[in-house]
């Protein structure tokens, strides 16, 4: 019988207080698990020692004297303490930083959220919805189009003078500072959303009572209207050339909407709103949750023939095509001429 065998099963006896690892796995051996069993048996080994030592030398312990622990092999290495993680508290200011400087570029360069104040967007849009609008489009050269819902500053005396509400130095401050990052609407700043129905080079007309409007002698069919309302009502206008750089904007709410129609004697541009103070096209409402809902150009703006451009499209057409069929001819008579001169 061997020295140590253990008697009913040959599985090796774990390290005390260890359960993962049979003992004498790290000594190196097969038999290391046999040997020591036998306390003081024959098989028993001593803990490795300094090269040269005797029997009685005492083990080398990892860090102790000039050895480094992690010379030698079998050397156990020293475990590194895990990093204490930060507290929520002092991580909570560098969360809500790097939250409102977010919020500032999506504010400034992507899309902001504005709220609708009052009915003359009905039944497109109420009271109180959140409609985000783009501003990313606008970077790379986008102008405001036929039929798109925009939001634009106060060109000047259509909002009138409304005194600013007095919150208090705290709450005024609060919403300064949220404002800035497009979390809250400004309290200084005077937006308003309507539709643009014309652009530069456009012409619109409508002659009131049933009548619809008509951009560069094609109707409107507008079925955004609010029920009950005529196109233009008791405010009928035009024609009008809208200037370049600028566009004519409408209420769908006709009846009820402060726009074009009823500027048009604050200065020399009647009534047109200039495309720099454009903040973005309004492309979703996204608030309340039971009216979400997109905002796409209605059908009746890309009629044939609308643009004005495309109006004059076929005499360009014709002009291309025609020069250089001459050229060709001009060309054709001058080699006959030399031909000519050069037999004669």
């Amino acid at each position: 019988m061997a020295v140590g065998a253990r008697s009913g099963h040959g599985e090796p006896e774990k390290r005390p207080g260890r359960t993962d690892e049979p003992l004498g796995q790290a000594s190196g051996g097969p038999g290391g698990a046999a040997a020591a069993d036998a306390p003081g048996g024959a098989g028993a080994q001593a803990a490795p020692g300094p090269v040269g030592a005797g029997p009685d030398a005492a083990p080398v312990t990892p860090g102790a004297g000039g050895g480094d622990a992690g010379d030698g092999e079998g050397a156990a290495r020293p475990r590194r303490e895990p990093k204490k993680q930060r507290s929520f508290w002092k991580e909570l200011p560098i969360l809500v930083g790097i939250a409102l400087l977010l919020a500032l570029v999506i504010k400034t360069f992507l899309v902001q959220a504005f709220s609708i104040p009052s009915e003359s967007m009905q039944n497109t849009l109420q009271r109180g919805d959140r409609v985000l609008v783009d501003k990313l489009t606008p970077w790379f050269g986008a102008k405001p189009e036929r039929g798109e819902v925009v939001v634009f500053h106060d060109p000047g005396g259509w909002l009138g003078e409304t005194p600013a509400a007095d919150n208090g130095p705290v709450a005024g401050g609060i919403q300064k500072v949220l404002s800035f990052v497009g979390l809250m609407p400004s309290a200084e700043e005077k937006d308003l959303i309507k539709r643009v129905i014309a652009v530069g080079g456009d012409t619109v007309e409508c002659k009131g009572n049933n009548d619809p409007v008509v951009v560069n002698g094609k109707a409107l069919d507008e079925p955004y209207i609010f029920p009950g309302n005529t196109p233009c009502g008791d405010k009928p206008f035009g024609p009008i050339k809208v200037p370049d750089g600028r566009i004519w904007v409408m209420g769908d709410h006709r009846q009820d909407s402060l726009d074009s129609r009823y500027h048009q004697d604050l200065d020399r541009f009647q009534g047109t709103v200039s495309e720099d103070e454009v903040v973005g096209r309004a492309i979703v409402i996204a608030w309340p949750v039971n009216r979400w809902s997109t905002l796409p150009v209605p059908s009746t703006f890309d009629q044939p023939g609308l643009s004005a451009a495309a109006a004059v499209a076929p005499p360009a057409l014709g002009l291309a095509g025609a020069v250089p069929l001459v050229l060709w001819r001009r060309r054709r008579a001058l080699r006959k001429d030399a031909e000519a001169l050069a037999r004669g």
